[in-house]
């Protein structure tokens, strides 16, 4: 690689299967950073509307040209997969050929790219290193004696992986399947499909709805053993009477449905999330043993189980523990290329979450006191009102820019989560707020860092729960987003600072700014079709307020 050269990173690599939507692959994207500095970045479902999308093959030459980076001197990094190495784009421009592997390499590997009329240096990163150094654009470089985790799904030759990063090198740990049982129940588990009601379609959002559907029941040891002794039921797709039997005959209870409502379901995905929490404590745990190092960077799409998540920062294995905003695959792009400029020595500068900024040139937030007391006015009288200021946040979850945003009664979350977004009536929407203010609700000296990517669940004492019921989740727990300074989100931080001061309201209902089956949105028109498709009262379009006429 040269080092006066600009990074590419590309996820892209084609689904085993063609079909309508993303199922071994997903989530595709671009990222190009420049001597450590993010220049661009784009998770491909922004601009194409198509959730979770994996057709970059479609839209590459496209997007290229659109940046003008045909004919720039890059090194272009792709990301690999479980189900391949090579990339070819719809019209033949942009084709690359990976080197095959059955051993895991602790660095990139050149291939063969031809990049429309010309040759040009191509390589290729696995997945599992592209997930560690996702961590870097939002962080910097890795802190000295650091533990660097991989957890997913699958990746290029393991679902875990764990490296060291010792006197600036990496150096591999172990790789490996073994966890694989616990991801599968949260992605590929017949019975966890059941109890959610998840068809194939939906797979990718079946983790995040079992872990906010497990906070309603408790952990119990003899659904435990049950479930082990049975195999998880794993493979009853098209017999659910199978499991419907075994309850009947091993807990006598009379089943015919998968009834959300019902108490033993929900001890049954109670006691999955507990399983899944306490086998990935006890990984790390072996692995602080092992290594004796005193940081965590964790990623993977794992690394979204926000339950898990405070469990690792309660147990105290590590001094230091760093998640990204977008641990799972739609930050894969900027995984490898941050690798690249990291292998050329450049050193990667922080940056705040609000990446997604392809297409969206010169555009920032500008706003008066007027513009803030028209927000926070419309928001005390409890209206929604969607934000679309800048630019996009990288990862799944809205920080503040791609936001709807209400006061956080339970009628209003009701409103916003079940009537407007369409979502299951026992999934949680979280709050953000001042750090002082998360700091008053969870009786913390000090708000743990994470919480600046709503990245952790807190405990509420039941007495400030009355403030805000509309944000506490059935454990007694919200998760979080916390505004440290101003210069986070300055827009955010002077709204909240206004209802605080004016209002007497300490934290509002943030949610992300998409209507259901669409992608967040990215653009201002992206965000006035979402706001009348759902029935928001406002948008928020950097820094103005605009009715939404229907």
């Amino acid at each position: 690689m040269n080092e006066t050269r600009a990074t590419l990173g590309i996820y892209g690599i084609q689904d085993r299967l063609d079909s309508e939507w993303p199922q071994y692959v997903h989530d595709h994207g671009l990222a190009l950073l420049n001597q450590g500095a993010v220049e661009k970045f784009i998770q491909l479902e922004r601009i194409t509307r198509r959730k979770r999308d994996n057709k970059l093959y479609k839209y590459l030459p496209e997007l290229i040209r659109e940046a003008k980076l045909v004919d720039k001197d890059i090194d272009v990094i792709f990301t690999d997969n479980a189900v391949g190495r090579a990339f070819i784009s719809s019209d033949g421009q942009i084709r690359f050929e990976a080197p095959l592997i059955n051993r895991l390499t602790k660095d990139s590997e050149k291939g063969r790219l031809w990049w429309f009329d010309r040759e040009i240096d191509g390589y290729i990163l696995n997945h599992e290193l592209a997930h560690v150094f996702s961590c870097l654009p939002f962080f910097g470089g890795f802190e000295e004696n650091s533990l660097l985790v991989h957890f997913d799904g699958g990746a290029s030759l393991s679902n875990f992986s764990a490296w060291m990063y010792r006197m600036g090198k990496i150096v591999p740990v172990e790789h490996h399947w073994e966890l694989k049982n616990f991801t599968s129940l949260y992605n590929a588990n017949a019975l966890t499909f059941g109890i959610i009601g998840a068809g194939i379609e939906e797979q990718n959002s079946v983790p995040g709805k079992l872990m906010g559907y497990a906070a309603l029941g408790s952990y119990n040891e003899d659904i435990d053993f049950w479930l082990r002794q049975n195999n998880w039921f794993g493979d009853i797709w098209g017999k659910r009477s199978v499991f419907f039997e075994k309850v009947k005959s091993d807990f006598g209870i009379d089943m015919k449905s998968f009834d959300q409502h019902n108490t033993f379901l929900q001890d049954v995905a109670a006691t999955i999330q507990e399983l899944f929490m306490r086998e990935t404590l006890l990984k790390l745990d072996d692995l602080y043993t092992l290594t004796g190092c005193k940081n965590l960077y964790y990623t993977g799409g794992c690394a979204l189980n926000i339950t898990t998540n405070s469990a690792i920062v309660d147990s105290g294995l590590f001094e230091k523990i760093f998640i990204p905003p977008c641990p799972d695959d739609s930050g894969l792009a900027l995984g490898a290329a941050a690798f690249g400029e990291w292998k050329k020595g450049h050193k990667i500068l922080k940056h705040h979450p609000y990446l997604n900024n392809w297409g969206l040139n010169n555009i920032a937030p500008g706003f008066s006191d007027e513009d803030l007391q028209q927000a926070a006015k419309l928001l005390s009288e409890g209206k929604v009102i969607g934000l679309c200021n800048g630019t996009g946040e990288a990862g799944p979850r809205a920080l503040g820019n791609r936001s709807l945003l209400a006061l956080p009664t339970k009628a209003l979350a009701r409103k916003v989560s079940v009537t407007l977004k369409e979502r299951e009536w026992y999934r949680p929407v979280a709050p953000v707020m001042l750090d002082k203010n998360t700091r008053y609700f969870t009786g913390l000296k000090e708000v743990h860092p994470l919480t600046r990517f709503m990245l952790l669940d807190l405990k509420i004492p039941e007495k400030q729960q009355t403030e805000i019921p509309g944000v506490i989740h059935a454990n007694g727990t919200a998760r979080i987003q916390t505004i440290f300074r101003r210069d986070e989100n300055p827009y955010l931080f002077d709204l909240l600072s206004l209802l605080d001061e004016k209002y007497g309201i300490k934290a509002l209902i943030n949610t992300s700014f998409n209507a259901k089956g669409e992608p967040m949105v990215h653009t201002e028109t992206d965000a006035i079709n979402s706001a009348k498709k759902m029935g928001a009262d406002a948008v928020v379009l950097n820094g103005k307020v605009h009715s939404v006429n229907y």
